[in-house]
């Protein structure tokens, strides 16, 4: 198929989805292991790297400023530059769909006495980037962005450049780690004050690599302080399971009845992890096993079963630790006993799209009762019964989006269409390869389309449970 041919898919009802699965590694962990390695002095290898198109966007750019990164087996090798030691890049930086690339390595232009040009598919390219723009600005790094902001964006960088003291106006974690980024490179202390905790992974890798960070909680506000100039150190890194891919496996085996999956290797930083707190809040059977850490950060396997979901007033304290996974919440929602309301979020407008207003729009097409409202969405749940189903839904090259609908698909009597499946590898390239292989082949009453009632009485009874693997145990 041409990279330019939209690739649509109807996603049909599932039967339970059952056995183990291990979703890639996380893409904000990915990111920023080969950012950091890549200004380390030496060879770092990083284990678990998420081979999506976004992560992959990153490596090209920090190859073209002088970084040199391979893949070795199954690892990925980065020969780091030093802080400081980019070169000129001959050529723009293309960014693809990622968001995350775009702004974290804008931070790392903004010291140094480089000038970049970034560009970006036809969705980045509606993106904002003001936010981040701001505080490099006052950093002293000069832009000369598109129309409102967004990309193409050229952007000429400053050394040395001026440590600032910087108060979030918004929680985001990319504006965050822009800054400290470009602190890395600028003499004396780069401070960012944040009013709401957002993902740390920047932070905890950062003082990984040997950076001089400190980190403060006062007032209920976090202070985060980088010395400039130091000398990072070469690390072997394993990268977890990304949480945001394992929402949808835990949605999925939560709202398809006879549901009894173990997601593998589940980063589960308490900055990510707001989505299962929900989950669990709405009455899902999610289990931690084997709990442990890696590379800093707290991991388990997940074992999740079918339960009849309650809706909840979702608490907006908890949207910068799942921002990325209200979509997928939203399907859960529709399937849901109740209501249920989510409100401050404001920052799913100027994502990959408007995810409110395209959520909003999917599932009203496919037979939930959903109400937009300005800062998010709420839901009146069909107390588990099965969506009409229908399509094309309108993805709006969101890969999020299109895997939502994905598992929607499962809980419907006639399947869902999503107009394009090809945004999915930015993010998660095996994700309908492993739902296929999760899925059990469905009831024939299936794909009649389920009366009121039946949906239950296909799976009525008790279910066997999963084989353990051998040497494991009972789960």
């Amino acid at each position: 198929m041409h990279p330019d041919t939209p690739a649509p898919r109807r996603f049909l009802p599932s039967g339970p989805l059952r056995g183990r699965i291990r979703v890639p590694g996380d893409k904000s962990i990915s990111h920023r292991a080969l950012m950091f390695g890549a200004l380390a002095v030496g060879r770092s290898r990083i284990a678990g790297l998420l081979e999506g198109e976004d992560v992959l966007a990153t490596a090209a750019a920090l190859r073209l400023m002088g970084a040199t990164i391979a893949r070795d087996g199954e690892d990925w090798i980065v020969d780091g530059v030093g802080v400081g030691g980019f070169l000129q890049p001959q050529g723009a930086l293309e960014m693809g769909n990622s968001g995350t690339s775009t702004r974290l390595l804008m931070g790392l232009v903004a010291s140094q006495a480089i000038t970049a040009v970034f560009t970006g598919d036809a969705s980045l390219s509606r993106r904002p980037m003001n936010r981040a723009i701001e505080p490099l600005a006052q950093m002293g790094a000069r832009f000369e962005p598109s129309p409102g902001g967004t990309l193409p964006l050229l952007l000429e960088g400053i050394e040395p450049a001026v440590p600032i003291t910087y108060r979030l106006p918004v929680a985001s974690a990319q504006v965050k780690s822009a800054v400290l980024l470009a602190g890395l490179n600028t003499p004396g202390i780069t401070t960012v004050i944040e009013p709401v905790p957002t993902r740390d992974h920047t932070e905890r890798m950062l003082a990984g690599f040997g950076a001089e960070l400190t980190v403060e909680d006062r007032g209920g506000e976090r202070i985060i302080r980088i010395t400039g100039q130091p000398e990072l150190t070469p690390q072997t890194i394993e990268v977890p399971g990304d949480p945001s891919s394992a929402a949808f496996f835990a949605v999925a085996a939560s709202i398809v009845p006879g549901s009894d999956l173990v997601i593998e290797n589940v980063g589960l930083n308490p900055t990510r992890a707001g989505i299962f707190t929900v989950l669990r809040q709405m009455g899902a059977s999610i289990e931690e096993l084997d709990a442990r850490e890696v590379g800093g950060e707290p991991v388990a396997d997940l074992r999740v079963r079918h339960a009849l979901l309650t809706g909840v007033e979702v608490d907006p304290a908890l949207a910068p630790s799942m921002i990325d996974e209200f979509p997928v919440l939203f399907v859960a929602a529709a399937l849901a006993r109740g209501r249920t309301v989510t409100r401050g979020l404001d920052e799913l407008r100027v994502k990959e799209s408007d995810r409110l207003a395209a959520m909003a729009t999917a599932l009203s097409a496919v037979g939930a009762r959903i109400e937009e409202r300005e800062d998010g969405l709420v839901i009146d749940g069909a107390d588990g019964e099965p969506l009409g189903g229908g399509g094309p839904i309108a993805t709006h090259l969101d890969h999020r989006i299109a895997m939502s609908m994905a598992v929607a698909g499962l809980v419907s009597r006639n399947g869902v269409e999503v107009d394009d499946t090809r945004p999915i590898a930015t993010s998660f390239p095996t994700f309908e390869a492993l739902l296929e292989g999760a899925s059990e082949k469905p009831s024939p009453l299936q794909g009649r389309g389920l009366g009121e009632g039946e949906w239950r009485e296909v799976f009525n009874g008790p279910l066997p449970p999963t084989p353990s693997p051998e040497g494991e145990g009972d789960l």
